[in-house]
């Protein structure tokens, strides 16, 4: 059995700040934007990578969750603790340095070499979500 990665989603809680991050900031194409009820989910991923990609939705869209949970779900997203993702780069600090300079990038780390043997980065998309740039 072969499986590979199609989709991934992460939450969003503004539409086009999410795109100016993706699309302007990380260079992401943009293959779908669904609006639906007032909320949206945008799927982009990298132009040389047609067959994965990240799919942007709001978090709260469920019907199953409830008040509370949305609260909670909310809190941490603002805190940057309900998602993550690690994106490949051949150089990161070339790309850090392209990413810094657009303002909807969030730098957390700036290129270090970690103990465990990987040069990364981190940054966080308009919704809090944690995106670390390691070094292949």
């Amino acid at each position: 059995m072969s499986l590979k990665i199609h989709q991934s989603m992460l939450p969003h809680t503004d539409p086009d700040a999410s795109l100016a991050f993706y699309r302007d900031a990380l260079g992401f194409e943009v293959r779908n934007d669904v609006g639906y009820e007032g909320m949206r989910w945008i799927t982009l991923g990298p132009a040389d990578q047609p067959e994965t990609s990240i799919v942007l939705y709001p978090p709260t869209a469920d019907p199953g969750v409830t008040e509370d949970e949305q609260r909670l779900i909310a809190e941490m997203m603002a805190k940057g603790t309900f998602a993550s993702i690690n994106l490949a780069t051949e150089d990161v600090d070339e790309a850090f340095a392209r990413l810094q300079a657009h303002e909807v990038v969030e730098v957390v780390q700036e290129p270090t070499d970690q103990p465990y043997g990987i040069r990364d980065a981190s940054i966080r998309d308009p919704a809090g979500t944690l995106i670390r740039l390691q070094q292949v």
